[in-house]
C-alpha cells in the first residue's frame, strides 16, 4: 500500500497540472460515472494529502466540490501530457484540463475509494486519523496527540504505528527502518515505550517523509552507513533498506540474519540482534 509520502506527491502533481483550469471528468469504467458528470467542467482549486488520504477541490472556495481519494492497496495514478490513448483497462476517473494541452491526464485505477463527499465527510474522516508528519506546519498536526493513544497502550509499537488513527500516513517500510534505527524492540507494547523515544521516532518520521516527498522513494539509511561493506554489496539494490523485505539476510549493521513474522495482517522486520526484546515493565 502506498504511503504518505505518495499521496503529498500526488496532491503536488494534481495540483501543479490541474489548479486554475477548467476540467474534464469520466469514469470509463463507469463505477464513478455520476460524481464525474458532477465535476465535468468544473475548475480545479488544489490537491491535498492527509496520510494516505487525497482530497481534490473543485469549484469556488465558497462552495467547493470535493473528491475523496484512498488508494488502498491496488490503486494508482498514471499522467499523460497531451491527448491521452484510449481507456483500458479498470479506469474509474480520468481527469483532465480543458483543453487537454494545458495540463494533461490523470488516469485512476483500483482504488479503494473514489467519491465526492461533503465537508462534514471530510470532518469525519480527518477525525479518524491522527498527526501527519508531512504536515507539520499544520495546527492540527500535535505529535503529543498520538503520545496520548501509545503511552495508555498495550498494544505493540509495531502495530501502532501502522495504525492510521494514532499516526496518519506510515506503512509497513517506514515502521519497520524507524524502528530499526532507533534500535526498538517492535512488539514492545506503547506503555513500555519512553516519551523521549517516541519524540525521536516522530522526529525522525518527519525528515524520513520529507525525504521521501522529496525524491520519490524511500530512503532510511545514514549518511555514515551508506559506504559500509556491507551496504556496498547491495549497491544493485535501487534503495536498500536496513530491514524491509531482507528476511534471511545479514544485518547491515551487525550481521544477525534478519526475520520477518506477521502482526495484524502485515509481514513485520526486524534485526534480532539490533532490536533485543525487552524486559521494561509496561
Amino acid at each position: 500500500m502506498p504511503e504518505g509520502h505518495t499521496l503529498h506527491r500526488m496532491a503536488r502533481t494534481y495540483t501543479r497540472r490541474f489548479a486554475g483550469h477548467p476540467t474534464h471528468s469520466s469514469s470509463p469504467q463507469g463505477r464513478f460515472a455520476p460524481d464525474a458528470a458532477v465535476l465535468d467542467g468544473l475548475m480545479m482549486l488544489r490537491a491535498e494529502a492527509w496520510g494516505k488520504h487525497l482530497f481534490c477541490h473543485f469549484g469556488t472556495e465558497h462552495l467547493p466540490t470535493t473528491v475523496h481519494v484512498h488508494l488502498g492497496l491496488l490503486g494508482k495514478v498514471t499522467y499523460t501530457d497531451g491527448e491521452p490513448a484510449e481507456p483500458r483497462g479498470a479506469l474509474r476517473w480520468r481527469l483532465s484540463t480543458d483543453p487537454v494541452e494545458l495540463g494533461g491526464t490523470a488516469d485512476l485505477r483500483g482504488p479503494t475509494d473514489c467519491r465526492i463527499v461533503d465537508e462534514a465527510q471530510v470532518d469525519a474522516i480527518l477525525a479518524r486519523l491522527g498527526p501527519d508528519p508531512l504536515r507539520v506546519d499544520d495546527p492540527a498536526t500535535d505529535p503529543d496527540l498520538a503520545w496520548q493513544r501509545i503511552s495508555r497502550s498495550r498494544a505493540p509499537i509495531a502495530g501502532l504505528l501502522m495504525d492510521q488513527s494514532v499516526i496518519a500516513g506510515v506503512g509497513n517500510v517506514y515502521r519497520a527502518e524507524v524502528l530499526f534505527r532507533h534500535r526498538l524492540d517492535p512488539l514492545m507494547t506503547g506503555r513500555q515505550l519512553k516519551r523521549r523515544e517516541w519524540h525521536a521516532i516522530w522526529s525522525d518520521l518527519v525528515e524520513l517523509m520529507a525525504v521521501g516527498l522529496r525524491v520519490g522513494r524511500i530512503e532510511t539509511l545514514r549518511p555514515e552507513d551508506v559506504e559500509s561493506p556491507r551496504v556496498r554489496r547491495e549497491e544493485g539494490r535501487r534503495s536498500p533498506q536496513y530491514v524491509y523485505r531482507r528476511t534471511g539476510e545479514p544485518c547491515l549493521l551487525c550481521g544477525t540474519t534478519i526475520r520477518k513474522s506477521e502482526l495484524a495482517n502485515r509481514n513485520l522486520f526486524w534485526c534480532p540482534g539490533c532490536q533485543r526484546r525487552t524486559r521494561r515493565a509496561g
